[in-house]
């Protein structure tokens, strides 16, 4: 059958023919019935072979192809109709700028799966370290509004807008934001320097000058430290940074040194003695490496003996208990040897 012998289809309404509107909603709709075949069947399949792999991305991308709603496919089948006719520029302007938005926000949905997927892990990671996660968080909403406004401006570039002065009247609000926000956005840059360079984490003895305590929180824009005296000490990010920082929980192996003082009246054989004494000590804690024992100083009060030792252990309270034992240890065997340790004493000899 040939439509085009009905001469009331050749009638011309807003410059097409009744024949072309016939012909756009025919294409409208075969073009909606395709798409929507495409993700009934097509997506289905790929779905239960993406399911067969090890690998959770093609999941992930399958998933979001499959909940992408009717607005989006009639929209492309009205973008493909309109080819079949004759518009004006606001019309053709219009269904471009829709086509624009419906792509970009599916577009921007998968990203923002894939992104939340990555931020879930990193995120699930730092609670098993027992590490604050608020940054995580933070950087995850600066980086959606960015891809949003990137989004927009892309839009609005490709409705042929020049966005050169927009993005310039950006800067500058920007620039004016940044020096109002500057002590607020120099904390937030530096939490963020503590994120990737990680010179501590929640848990660590960090000393700050003489101030010394166990990093609770680190946030956006200060982290919080228990003290050893009890008190908790909030200083603001930017502050940390600028300062220098000594963490304990990086230490693997600690230097010990011990400064054994013993009376001046000690024979030589005692004195020679005390080296092979301290040995035997010290290989007695699988922990401990001696480094040295020398007869070192003639005190006022004492002869000296240096004793260096290395725990390699970074727990600084099993070093302590270590050490504990050893000095124990050494006064056991001094008793035993007979040695006398020195104490602050001066002898005056008076001639008659």
């Amino acid at each position: 059958m040939n439509l085009e012998n009905y001469s009331f289809l050749k009638i011309v309404v807003l410059s097409n023919s009744l024949l072309d509107y016939l012909t756009a909603v025919a294409v409208f709709f075969v073009s909606l019935f395709v798409l929507k075949i495409f993700q009934i069947i097509i997506i289905k399949n790929l779905k239960k072979m993406a399911k067969r792999t090890k690998n959770g991305i093609d999941d992930l991308l399958i998933d979001r192809l499959y909940e992408i709603h009717w607005p989006f496919y009639v929209i492309i089948s009205l973008n493909i109709a309109s080819r079949f006719l004759v518009l004006k520029s606001f019309l053709q302007k219009s269904l471009y700028f829709l086509l624009l938005c419906i792509v970009f926000y599916y577009l921007v949905l998968v990203i923002e799966k894939f992104l939340d997927k990555w931020l879930e892990s990193v995120i699930s990671k730092k609670e098993k370290e027992g590490q604050d996660a608020g940054i995580v968080h933070f950087m995850g909403i600066v980086i959606k509004v960015c891809l949003w406004i990137a989004v927009v401006l892309l839009i609005i570039s490709n409705l042929g807008f020049n966005i050169t002065t927009l993005i310039a009247g950006f800067g500058v609000g920007g620039i004016a934001v940044a020096f109002a926000l500057q002590n607020v956005l120099g904390d937030i840059f530096s939490s963020i320097s503590i994120y990737f360079d990680k010179p501590f984490k929640v848990g660590d003895l960090i000393y700050i000058g003489t101030n010394g305590g166990v990093v609770k929180k680190i946030g956006i824009k200060s982290t919080r430290i228990e003290m050893l005296q009890g008190d908790e000490l909030i200083i603001s990010n930017t502050e940390l940074t600028k300062t220098q920082v000594r963490n304990y929980e990086k230490i693997k192996r600690r230097r010990a040194e011990i400064n054994l003082g013993v009376t001046y009246n000690t024979p030589s054989k005692k004195l020679k003695k005390i080296p092979e004494i301290v040995k035997n000590i010290v290989a007695k804690y699988e922990l401990i490496d001696l480094d040295r024992v020398f007869f070192t100083n003639f005190a006022d009060s004492s002869l000296v003996f240096q004793i260096i030792i290395f725990a390699n252990t970074g727990d600084y309270k099993e070093y302590l208990e270590i050490q504990h034992k050893i000095n124990i240890d050494l006064v056991e065997a001094f008793e035993k040897e007979k040695i006398e340790f020195a104490y602050p004493t001066q002898t005056v000899y008076v001639k008659k």
